[in-house]
């Protein structure tokens, strides 16, 4: 499965790692947000160091559709129903903030930046679109209706939002990190107190962003119990008409949608990583009987780290590291959510106040129903007898067959055939996996 993106650049080699180092900030993972991250360390002057286990933004942010939107899901109903409308508004704020930045960056960058509206529909309930407009305009958001969109289907509903963006992830972070202090190839597989272990030598550094995607380290935050991860196909056409905008089903088992040049990118066939429930051949039915007359011309595969209350977790690691920070569970929406999380966490490494640190703290409340999800598959899943397991925690491995890997249904670790590793939290290759099924 190749990603859209990856034809679209040549990318930057970055050094690698040579023997001990010191920093003041080190920032753990290379994708979209530890390279802003990065991008807003060295602006305000200080000492950092990025380190990536592979390339620069080869790992999850290649495979985004994406979507620069303060529009996530039908997520405002929810955040003020849950925690009011004054952290329902900042959330707001600050996803429309990073939109600005972008732009405002995008004006010296060839990133194919382009505004677009954006929409969540519905094709069944009207009601939920009324519920989160409602929302919306209790918080001071001024959004449209409409029951019509270009689209194959009908839709009862959808709730749109103008002056969002979309762009090419690839270009822009090509762009943006020519001059940034980055070592590839250099993998971490440890980090104690101050000090990072790598395959290449022992960085010490005061403060530590883990930006990994799903963190790695078991022994501090519980993000094994806060976090699961979501896997979905994307399908790139030509031939097919342009939609208009970027649009998304509120409902998980839907379709999303959105144009590049001369090409509709189609996403859908979710499900949680190892679970057979969602299946690839769901979006290939549906992209042949929506667009029977386009070609596929990419196929590629996403995966999305979810929190528990469906905001990110950004901030201190947890209470008994006070010099490790996080950025993680963007839910589906990491453009706008890198964006946010870097700002965020530079200003906290440097000590300054930003009044998100309580809303997106890693450190609030997991008594949420998905918490009980997590456990109970994660209880199922070590149980069951067999030696296919992930070296992470040890849950058993399952079998994709629509991308030949094997698949940790706990946490996400992702293997190939012969158990190589493709995807963390998992550190290392796992045993006793058969390429055979």
């Amino acid at each position: 499965m190749k990603s859209i993106w990856t034809d679209t650049i040549k990318p930057i080699k970055h050094e690698v790692l040579q023997g001990d180092a010191k920093t003041d900030v080190l920032i753990i993972g290379g994708g979209l947000c530890g390279v802003l991250c990065a991008m807003f360390l060295k602006e305000a002057g200080v000492d950092y160091m990025l380190v990536e286990k592979d390339r620069i933004a080869m790992g999850i942010t290649k495979n985004t559709t994406a979507k620069i939107t303060a529009q996530h899901g039908l997520i405002y109903d929810k955040l003020v129903r849950d925690k009011g409308v004054g952290k329902a508004q900042m959330y707001l704020k600050a996803n429309e903030w990073a939109i600005k930045e972008y732009r405002k960056r995008a004006e010296h960058i060839d990133c194919d930046f382009e505004n677009k509206r954006s929409g969540v529909y519905s094709r069944t309930d009207n009601d939920i679109i009324e519920k989160e407009i409602a929302a919306l305009d209790k918080i001071g958001y001024s959004a449209e209706y409409t029951n019509k969109l270009n689209l194959p289907f009908d839709i009862k509903g959808a709730v749109l939002f103008e002056k969002q963006a979309q762009f090419n992830p690839l270009k822009f972070i090509n762009a943006i990190t020519g001059n940034l202090n980055i070592k590839e190839h250099t993998f971490v597989n440890k980090v104690k107190d101050r000090t990072a272990y790598t395959d290449r030598g022992n960085i010490k550094a005061d403060k530590i962003i883990i930006a990994t995607h799903f963190p790695f380290i078991n022994t501090r935050g519980s993000y094994f119990l806060k976090l699961y991860q979501h896997r979905s196909y994307v399908i790139a056409l030509k031939g097919a008409p342009d939609v208009d905008g970027m649009f998304i089903d509120e409902n998980d088992s839907g379709f999303s949608f959105r144009n590049y040049n001369d090409l509709l990118l189609v996403g859908g066939g979710g499900h949680r990583t190892g679970s057979s429930k969602g299946k690839l051949d769901k979006l290939k039915d549906f992209t042949h009987s929506a667009y029977g007359t386009a070609k596929e011309i990419y196929l590629f595969a996403t995966q999305d780290c979810m929190s528990l209350d469906k905001v990110a977790y950004i901030g201190n690691y947890s209470s008994h590291t006070p010099n490790w920070y996080v950025a993680s569970g963007f839910n589906k929406w990491g453009m706008t959510s890198s964006m946010v999380a870097a700002r965020l966490l530079c200003d906290m490494v440097c000590g300054k106040k930003n009044e998100l640190s309580e809303l997106y703290s890693p450190s609030r409340s997991i008594l949420k129903t998905q918490l009980l999800i997590n456990g109970a598959v994660s209880a199922t899943n070590l149980l069951t007898p067999g030696t296919k397991r992930c070296p992470h925690m040890g849950c058993m491995l399952k079998w994709n067959k629509a991308e030949h890997t094997w698949d940790c249904p706990c946490h996400g670790s992702r293997f190939d055939e012969d158990g190589g590793l493709i995807d963390n939290p998992a550190k290392r290759d796992a045993a006793h996996v058969a390429k055979n099924m």
